[in-house]
C-alpha cells in the first residue's frame, strides 16, 4: 500500500489554482524525492499532503485513509511536518525542543511520562545530540538545529516524516549530514520519507523515488534512473543538461546544463 496518495488533487492559492486533478502515489518505507522550478507547487504539494493547505477538490489518502476523516492529533501521531527553515523559541533547550515531539500522544495537562521520556531519549541518541540535550537551540550550527528538528519529528513516533528543503541554508556538509541521517532512519527504522528538494544530484542520490512537477503537474515519477533524464530533465526545468552516472554511487548526476533558448522562466 502507498502512504500517501493523491485524487484529483486540486489547491488553490487567493484564488489561483496551483494544482490541478493530481494524481501522486507516495510508496511506502522509501525515501521520496520532489523536484521541480520554483512555483511548480512542490511545497503546495506537500502542504495540502499533510492539512496545512486545505485542497479546493480532491482527495487525499494517509495509509488508505480519507486525510478528512481524521483528527489533527491522529494525523500528529501518523505523521510529521518539517516546514522550511522552522523556528524555535528563543532559549528553548534540544531536549525542550524535542520533547514537543510527544505532545500528540500526551493526555490532561501534558506532563512527560516515563515512557515519553524514554522516547526522547532514543531520538536525541539516534540523531547523535545527546551531548547536545542541555544546549540552547540558537546556539547551534545549522546542520545541528536540522538534526533537532528531525529528532523532535522523531519523538512523534510516526512512520512518515515530510519535509520542506531540509537542506536550504545549509553548506555542503551539513547538506550531506542532514541527507545521511534521513537515509539512515530510512534503512534502519523503516521510515517513509518525503522531502522536497532543489539539488538534483542529492536528490538522484539518496532518493529511491523521485517525483519531477512543472506548473502543478506531474512530468515523471519513478526510481532516479527513470526521472534525472536529459528528457525529463528538458521538459520540467527547460535545460538542456548532460546528466551521467556518477562514478562513486552509479546514481544519475547532472553534470551541466544550459537553458534553451526560448524557453527562460516560462
Amino acid at each position: 500500500m502507498n502512504s500517501i496518495a493523491t485524487e484529483n488533487l486540486a489547491v488553490a492559492y487567493d484564488g489561483n489554482l496551483v494544482v490541478d486533478e493530481l494524481e501522486l502515489q507516495i510508496p511506502r518505507g522509501k525515501i521520496t524525492a520532489i523536484i521541480g522550478p520554483n512555483g511548480c507547487g512542490k511545497s503546495t504539494v506537500l502542504k495540502a499532503v499533510g492539512r496545512i493547505l486545505k485542497p479546493k477538490n480532491g482527495m487525499v489518502y494517509l495509509n488508505g485513509e480519507d486525510i478528512r476523516s481524521l483528527s489533527t492529533r491522529e494525523i500528529a501521531q501518523k505523521m510529521a511536518i518539517l516546514p522550511q527553515s522552522p523556528q524555535a523559541p528563543a532559549g528553548l533547550t534540544v531536549s525542550e525542543l524535542v520533547a514537543y515531539g510527544r505532545f500528540p500522544h500526551q493526555r490532561g495537562f501534558g506532563k512527560l511520562r516515563p515512557e515519553d521520556k524514554r522516547i526522547i531519549a532514543w531520538a536525541l541518541a539516534v540523531t547523535k545530540l545527546t551531548e547536545l540535550e542541555t544546549t540552547a537551540v540558537d546556539n547551534l550550527s545549522g546542520g545541528q538545529k536540522q538534526r533537532v528538528w528531525i529528532a523532535m519529528a522523531l519523538a512523534q513516533q510516526t512512520d512518515l516524516i515530510l519535509l520542506d528543503e531540509p537542506t536550504t541554508y545549509l553548506d555542503l556538509s551539513y547538506q550531506l549530514e542532514v541527507l545521511e541521517l534521513l537515509f539512515r532512519l530510512n534503512r534502519e527504522q523503516n521510515c517513509t520519507i518525503v522531502m522536497v528538494l532543489h539539488d538534483l544530484n542529492l536528490a538522484a542520490r539518496f532518493a529511491d523515488y523521485m517525483v519531477a512537477i512543472r506548473s502543478g503537474d506531474i512530468i515523471r515519477h519513478g526510481p532516479p534512473a527513470e526521472v534525472m533524464t536529459a528528457a525529463v530533465l528538458r521538459e520540467t526545468f527547460h535545460i538542456d543538461a548532460n546528466v551521467v552516472a556518477d562514478p562513486r554511487t552509479g546514481r544519475p548526476a547532472c553534470i551541466s546544463y544550459d537553458l534553451i533558448k526560448g524557453q527562460e522562466n516560462k
